[in-house]
């Protein structure tokens, strides 16, 4: 599940894990950090997708955002469907492992007045790195167009239309 900080990637989910019976979930915050918010692509290939790969439970060091450190290894469980959530989480490097790649169709600006507003004063100097850093992050690396879904969320329920990216179709290009 890929989007804008903010877009609602992390309820969705919470929701679509639950619909699968409790699949786990990894949040690509818990790999990134305030210095390297996109940098995270060795980690998640060291400590959640080569055990996965092989069957086994991965253990990962969560980053600890109020204490700016990694935390101690939290398991992962292997499981049919794992689900992988965050800005980036489409990108060119981790897409060959996906079955399937969501996002979230919410414009940035709305998408990140919501983040801002969740996160309050104290990210405040966050988000103001964080917003040109996510928006040379998707001009260099895109993950809509090889979307598979474009989840829309709703009042009530999230509309689920077709991606860009679907069946292996090629984005047109830029």
């Amino acid at each position: 599940m890929d989007g804008h900080a903010g877009s609602g990637k992390t309820t969705f989910a919470g929701q679509l894990a639950g619909a699968l019976g409790g699949a786990p979930v990894l949040h690509l915050d818990d790999l990134a950090t305030h210095e390297e918010p996109f940098a995270w692509t060795a980690r998640l290939r060291e400590q959640v997708l080569a055990p996965l790969g092989r069957g086994e439970e991965a253990r990962y060091r969560p980053y600890d955002w109020h204490r700016r450190a990694f935390g101690p290894p939290r398991p992962l469980p292997a499981a049919p469907v794992v689900l992988l959530e965050g800005v980036g989480a489409g990108r060119r490097a981790v897409r060959p492992v996906l079955a399937r790649l969501l996002w979230m169709e919410v414009d940035a600006r709305t998408a990140h007045g919501r983040g801002q507003a969740r996160d309050g004063a104290e990210q405040a100097a966050f988000w103001r790195g964080w917003v040109p850093a996510e928006r040379r992050h998707f001009a260099s690396d895109p993950s809509r167009p090889f979307a598979d879904t474009l989840v829309r969320p709703g009042a009530a329920e999230p509309a689920l239309l077709s991606g860009p990216g679907r069946d292996g179709r090629q984005p047109p290009s830029p």
